[in-house]
């Protein structure tokens, strides 16, 4: 029995994540399979990878041919890296002590990778953040100052047509004094 190790698709339409499961070639993608050894979120950022290595490890071992999405994962993990060097130490090329300071220091260099990325992530988003608030910020500015300026020019032309009726009804009380007075010389 041919066995792959292969992604079973999970999730809502266009929010996939993926179980990474060891499976024999004829079964269906999201159907019958031997072992489940991990799970795979490209929906985050950095991708959420969970598997068990030594399971996956195992299945590379007895002859699991993985596809090309879970061979680049399981490079990603370092199984690759891990079967690579048991085979060196299987053949006597590498001591076992060897092997695993190799293994150490790629672990520790991937892990620093991914901190970094992580870092630089939310360094990025919070850089944005700020920029928005600094343009929402000046934008109300803008607004508050155009706000007061109409209601400057609103309050100007209020106080003026208070002016100008006051103005007119002093005219028209100066006119009817005159006109009252006027009455009141004819009448004398």
């Amino acid at each position: 029995m041919a066995v792959k190790i292969r992604l079973a698709r999970h999730g809502k339409k266009n929010h996939a994540f993926y179980h990474i499961v060891v499976a024999d070639i004829r079964a269906p993608r999201d159907g019958r399979y031997i072992e489940q050894i991990g799970m795979y979120n490209p929906n985050t950022n950095p991708a959420t990878i969970r598997i068990d290595s030594e399971r996956a490890l195992h299945w590379l071992n007895v002859g699991a041919q993985p596809t090309d999405t879970c061979r680049r994962i399981l490079s990603y993990e370092g199984i690759l890296l891990r079967k690579h060097l048991n085979g060196g130490v299987a053949k006597g090329a590498i001591s076992q002590e060897v092997a695993d300071q190799r293994w150490n220091a790629w672990k520790a260099e991937r892990d620093a990778k991914i901190e970094s990325k992580k870092q630089n992530l939310k360094k990025s988003d919070n850089e944005a953040r700020r920029e928005s608030l600094n343009a929402e910020a000046k934008v109300n500015q803008e607004r508050a100052e155009a706000i007061s300026k109409r209601k400057a020019e609103e309050a100007a032309a209020k106080a003026e047509a208070e002016a100008k009726a006051k103005a007119e009804a002093e005219a028209a009380a100066a006119a009817e004094n005159a006109e009252a007075e006027a009455t009141e010389a004819k009448a004398e």
